[in-house]
């Protein structure tokens, strides 16, 4: 596994790490503002991956905020997994992921509740019209309770992210056994 703090400056230019844009084959990338309870809770997700034992041919990156900075990444990956706090229209802490065609259908027909989720339908909009959309997408979302300043979750979507990194682990899971050679 690689980890990429969305360090968005090539190589050398402030001595900070490039983003690795070459292929890759799933990219998960947590999405949200960790300074704002509730809507950090993508890169809570990310946080909890890096303690997972996972395959080399994952990279996993805080997000943050960044926007069009990860379109480049998003092109290259053959697979990508967003993880980020969504409107669900449900309690708090709720989980539910959208692959493909329902993660379109999500991005298109809801109002959008954070700067992000627009910023996301641009970058998905962008690699879709550039012709480079990885094969297979997923949205994991999770439905925030509370916006407020603070570095941590609420219980409910503390409880959330650990539902969401399962989620995303068995998805990591599916995709290795797809790919398995039979001997």
């Amino acid at each position: 596994m690689t980890t990429n703090p969305a360090v968005v400056a090539p190589a050398g230019d402030d001595g900070g790490e490039a983003l690795n844009t070459q292929s890759i084959h799933t990219l998960i990338i947590g999405i949200g503002n960790s300074l704002l309870t509730d809507d950090g809770a993508g890169v809570h997700v990310i946080e909890a991956l890096r303690k997972a034992d996972l395959p080399d041919t994952v990279e996993l990156v805080d997000g943050g905020t960044l926007g069009f900075a990860l379109l480049e990444m998003v092109e290259s990956a053959e697979r990508l997994i967003i993880a980020d706090a969504a409107q669900l229209d449900a309690e708090p802490g709720t989980v539910q992921s959208f692959r493909n065609q329902e993660m379109d259908v999500y991005l298109t027909s809801r109002k959008r509740s954070s700067v992000h989720e627009v910023n996301l339908l641009d970058i998905m909009s962008a690699a879709k019209f550039r012709g480079l959309m990885p094969r297979e997408y997923a949205l994991v979302g999770i439905q925030p309770a509370c916006m407020d300043w603070g570095s941590e979750p609420t219980e409910a979507v503390a409880r959330g992210v650990a539902e969401a990194t399962r989620l995303v682990l068995d998805m990591i899971e599916e995709d290795i056994g797809q790919h398995e050679v039979p001997a």
